[in-house]
């Protein structure tokens, strides 16, 4: 038997990172901290779905106060979230100073990023009409 448990992101802001996703719904479930190895990790998941977790790995700064840093992802592709209303989560995420990378001009599909640059995928649970400002904004950078 198989069961899915968590998808792991590396990240170098962990309470930036917590606040991204508190606003799409995910919850920290538990952290562990190594003094041995010089790293927190961090569960989210939504509500009701803690058994489907993102695992924040967050490596400590060296002894120089330098910490790691992470290009593009490291070639991750996307983290996917069914969402009630994407109209209202991306209202509630813009006005948090979150980049709309891909609009859900269709009422069904959006992409942002969190702060350490991973794509997040927004698919609202069922679809929604085309609706403005969404339905005629352009893409921002890549997602």
């Amino acid at each position: 038997m198989t069961r899915y448990l968590h998808t792991m992101i590396r990240v170098t802001d962990p309470q930036a990172t917590i606040d991204f996703f508190n606003l799409i719904g995910l919850k920290e479930t538990r952290r562990f901290d190594s003094e041995q190895g010089r790293f927190t990790l961090i569960y989210l998941a939504a509500p009701g779905q803690e058994d489907a977790e993102v695992e924040l790995t967050y490596n400590w700064p060296g002894e120089d106060g330098a910490g790691e840093t992470y290009e593009g992802g490291r070639n991750f592709g996307h983290l996917a979230f069914e969402v009630e209303d994407i109209y209202a989560t991306c209202q509630t995420l813009a006005a948090a100073g979150v980049t709309i990378n891909r609009p859900p001009r269709d009422g069904h599909m959006a992409f942002v990023k969190t702060p350490d640059g991973i794509s997040v995928e927004l698919l609202q649970n069922g679809k929604l009409e085309p609706a403005e400002p969404w339905a005629s904004m352009g893409n921002t950078g890549s997602w």
